[in-house]
């Protein structure tokens, strides 16, 4: 009953031109459940390299400080102004100087094989992160500037240009589970924005035949493959991280073993409070934990997508299908990761992992969506 009513409430005010509250409720309730997951994860490692237990949560803080600033920003900025071509273009240009500054000597910070920072004295951030989505609003300008465009496969080069530019720089860096993403992006926009099944088909067709060419063109990919078949071949090299993070899912059983009393933190699990902090959600808080945080998950993509389907134009419906394919995406794949069904790759969990580029990058395509929502609203309000 008190649900209820309070859902009536939210949707009431929601009709007055507030926006969809109960999505931007939602996206505020995960970026600061990923607080306390942060901290839970990176205690321990933090005490023994730091010096300081709350090294990786005040970091956190900070980003998701700045993110909530950014995304309150956003959500009141009319939306319709990023629907200029040199928005687009520039949103292009500045994703691709950035993944490129990365392999400049002096700027780009490598840390174990990979170089996917630029680096400012303390300062870090992660170019691939913001790429993502400048490739979406890219991508939605371009089309809603004619939509016919996207029904051949002429009109939809530029697109694939522009995402495929964006792969192979971080693929260079290299970081396979990105490029995976911002490719699944671009195919999931191309095809929400309707084209054609021969158009998917023609674009998707050579990305499958691509895949396997890329695994054999890099050995540490192989290994990586090699690992995920069998990882008990190698359980102290490759195989290991795929262990630990199923001995933690193991330990988890149905509903954890408490918060913040995780054994595999205790450095046995690399990256407990980033790539893999799933893993460490799941021994805490048990399957019915996880059920209930990828229940809220999927409210917020639910909801995300129920705004662009309530969209009145083509360029607010393609901006936020795309930020919210990429948050879908990217979810799915870090839970693919954490629990064997692909091979591990480095790739964050949205709004939950530590890393401050993806928080507040993530919170600000999160701002632009309830921007939209908002936008929505006022145009029900004036109809009726």
């Amino acid at each position: 009953m008190i649900r209820t009513k309070t859902n009536k409430a939210l949707e009431k005010r929601e009709r007055k031109g507030a926006g969809d509250l109960l999505f931007l409720g939602g996206v505020i309730l995960l970026a600061a459940y990923g607080l306390v997951c942060v901290y839970s994860a990176s205690c321990y490692n933090a005490e023994v390299q730091y010096g300081d237990a709350y090294y990786f949560l005040k970091k956190q803080v900070i980003g998701f400080v700045l993110g909530l600033a950014a995304m309150v920003g956003l959500g009141f900025l009319p939306y319709q102004k990023l629907n200029k071509r040199w928005v687009g273009i520039s949103a292009l240009a500045v994703s691709l100087v950035l993944l490129a500054l990365v392999f400049v000597p002096g700027l780009g910070k490598s840390n174990y094989g990979a170089t996917r920072w630029i680096g400012f004295g303390s300062f870090t951030i992660q170019p691939s992160e913001i790429a993502k989505y400048g490739f979406v609003l890219f991508t939605a300008v371009y089309f809603a500037k004619n939509p016919a465009r996207m029904r051949t496969l002429k009109g939809v080069l530029p697109v694939l240009g522009a995402g495929l530019s964006i792969c192979v720089l971080i693929m260079l860096e290299p970081n396979m589970s990105v490029t995976m993403c911002v490719g699944a992006i671009m195919i999931g926009m191309i095809f929400l924005g309707g084209a054609s099944w021969k158009t998917v088909a023609a674009i998707c067709v050579p990305v499958l035949f691509a895949v396997p060419v890329l695994i054999l063109a890099e050995p540490y990919r192989l290994q990586r493959l090699s690992a995920f078949v069998n990882p008990w071949a190698s359980p102290k090299e490759e195989g290991y991280q795929l262990i630990q993070s199923l001995y933690a899912l193991g330990n988890g059983n149905l509903f954890g073993v408490g918060l913040f009393n995780s054994r595999q933190k205790f450095r046995f699990l690399p990256f407990a409070e980033s790539d893999f902090i799933l893993s460490v959600i799941a021994e805490e808080m048990g399957f019915f934990g996880v059920l209930a945080l990828f229940a809220l998950i999927g409210f917020v993509i639910w909801r995300g997508f129920r705004i662009a389907r309530n969209c009145d134009n083509f360029f607010g419906y393609m901006l936020v299908s795309g930020i919210m394919g990429a948050f879908a995406v990217q979810s799915a794949l870090n839970a693919l990761v954490v629990s064997g069904c692909i091979p591990p790759t480095g790739l964050p969990l949205p709004l939950i992992s530590a890393g401050n580029t993806s928080l507040i990058v993530t919170m600000s395509g999160m701002g632009i969506v309830y921007g939209v929502s908002r936008h929505n609203a006022k145009e029900k309000k004036h109809k009726i």
